[in-house]
């Protein structure tokens, strides 16, 4: 892109360029865009994502992103709390949630286990997710994590450590597409595959 007639213009479509799936045309209507706005409006974008990085916390029981220290779906008594699904991150949870086939509770992991990526076990919430099933009573752990290399290599390792617990441990059905984020499969199919999930074991063992 050529040099901007601004500095200041140009730091910001250098900030707004850093975010995911932005590139530098984007990032430049983004920011002529604002310019266009009366202060006001940029004032109040401005003060949300402030309070947004000042207030924003994580559940104390499944680590998602919340306004307060227990999130909604975990203080909601209607959910079955002895069923927990564990995903990747809040994308997952949330395209699980949108296809309004699941009554448990989650636990999100901040990742998968990747190497390649500097991502090892202790980087992830997998020794809270142990805890929940030691002292709360869990029945059910369905592991909900992309069904790519990674996902797959967390999922052998959550499965093998809840060996030593008397909990069921499924997974999806493989109707989500292998290689495919939770987020990208289509609600009906999503919807599909947890309604369906099978026991971990069993599917494994047929590769």
């Amino acid at each position: 892109m050529e040099a901007l007639p601004s500095k200041l213009l140009e730091r910001t479509v250098e900030e707004f360029s850093k975010l995911p799936g932005v590139g530098k045309q984007t990032a430049l209507r983004f920011a002529l865009h604002l310019l266009r706005q009366n202060k006001n409006d940029a004032a109040t974008l401005s003060a949300a994502i402030d309070q947004m990085l000042e207030g924003i916390k994580f559940c104390k029981h499944c680590h998602c992103i919340s306004d307060s220290d227990v999130c909604e779906i975990c203080s909601n008594p209607k959910r079955q709390k002895d069923v927990v699904c564990v995903v990747e991150n809040i994308q997952g949870l949330m395209a699980i949630e949108h296809t309004a086939q699941f009554t448990g509770v989650y636990h999100v992991l901040g990742g998968v286990i990747s190497p390649i990526d500097g991502i090892g076990i202790n980087d992830l919430t997998i020794a809270q997710l142990l805890e929940r099933v030691e002292k709360e009573g869990i029945k059910e752990v369905i592991l909900a994590l992309p069904t790519t290399m990674e996902g797959d290599t967390t999922n052998f390792y959550i499965n093998k450590q809840l060996q030593r617990f008397p909990v069921s441990v499924s997974t999806l059905a493989r109707g989500v597409a292998i290689g495919d984020n939770l987020e990208y499969a289509d609600e009906i199919t999503l919807g599909r595959s947890i309604v369906n999930r099978v026991p971990f074991d069993s599917i494994f063992n047929k590769q």
